[in-house]
């Protein structure tokens, strides 16, 4: 008698919203005067993110356990609305979130892709 088994498991991490004073991230339009974005990296290591946050359109911030921040800009014709309440990601072998090939996951079914990762620094930085 033969049989076969296939056994097939996936991982999938979720990332919470930064939350402020208890009320859930959103768009805020003085967030492009707050924070600059810079050339950031391809990728970032899934286990270093610690939250995200929802300040601009087109984008979702990152941030990071070593309290640096980064911006994930979405694929054309994404609204980063859609994932105000968190999202999910499938890490890849290596490990980490990078853009041109993962994809955030909101938990209303909204799948994006990411353009690419900039890095932010506060504006009053920028300046020195």
């Amino acid at each position: 008698q033969l049989a076969q088994l296939t056994i097939e498991q996936r991982v999938i991490i979720r990332v919470p919203m930064a939350k402020k004073g208890g009320a859930p991230a959103r768009i805020i339009p003085e967030a492009r005067r707050v924070w600059k974005e810079r050339k950031g990296p391809r990728c970032v290591a899934l286990k270093s993110i610690r939250s995200a946050a929802v300040l601009v359109e087109n984008g979702v911030d990152l941030m990071l356990a070593d309290n640096h921040r980064y911006r994930a800009r979405l694929e054309r014709g994404c609204n980063s609305m859609g994932f105000y309440s968190g999202f999910y990601v499938e890490p890849d072998d290596d490990g980490s979130l990078c853009s041109g090939r993962d994809q955030l996951q909101a938990r209303s079914g909204l799948s994006c892709g990411i353009d690419s990762i900039r890095r932010l620094v506060k504006a009053e930085q920028d300046e020195d």
